[in-house]
């Protein structure tokens, strides 16, 4: 069944949307939170049904978009962080927890989880990423969101 863009984009003004935001590397994920708001409101969702959820770093993403979808009848969750490489294996058991944990609430919620984890070598990186020349990955895992919210309503 093929959906006219009008069609979505009348059901998109009524989507509850929840964006999980790390602060920590706050000057891009910063951005990625913006980017992200932008594109809600471009894509026609209606920013009542917006809400900011902001935790400690992006270990923590999945335990606060659990802890989101328990609160709210989100339609789906975009979760936004930045982990940068360091000179210890850090690095590696955060992103990859953080990444687990967001795959596992995906799973078991069945609600759309946007994947808008950075895991950069350096910060020109990352900001290359967040609003740079690489694009940005907050409006990306954005629009997956709304996609895969687009899909959701019409297998439904």
């Amino acid at each position: 069944m093929v959906v006219c863009e009008t069609e979505a984009a009348s059901r998109r003004a009524d989507l509850r949307i929840c964006l999980v935001v790390s602060r920590f590397n706050e000057p891009v994920t910063g951005s990625m939170e913006k980017a992200a708001l932008d594109c809600l409101a471009t894509e026609g969702v209606d920013a009542a049904n917006v809400d900011v959820v902001h935790v400690p770093g992006a270990w923590e993403l999945p335990l606060g978009v659990r802890l989101a979808l328990a609160k709210g009848n989100y339609d789906g969750v975009v979760a936004l962080g930045c982990v940068i490489r360091g000179e210890t294996p850090h690095f590696e058991y955060v992103s990859m927890g953080a990444t687990v944990g967001l795959q596992a609430v995906t799973r078991e919620s069945g609600v759309p989880v946007g994947f808008g984890l950075l895991t950069t070598d350096d910060g020109a990186q990352a900001f290359a990423r967040a609003g740079g020349d690489k694009g940005n990955k907050g409006q990306e895992a954005t629009l997956a969101v709304l996609e895969m919210c687009d899909l959701a309503a019409r297998l439904r």
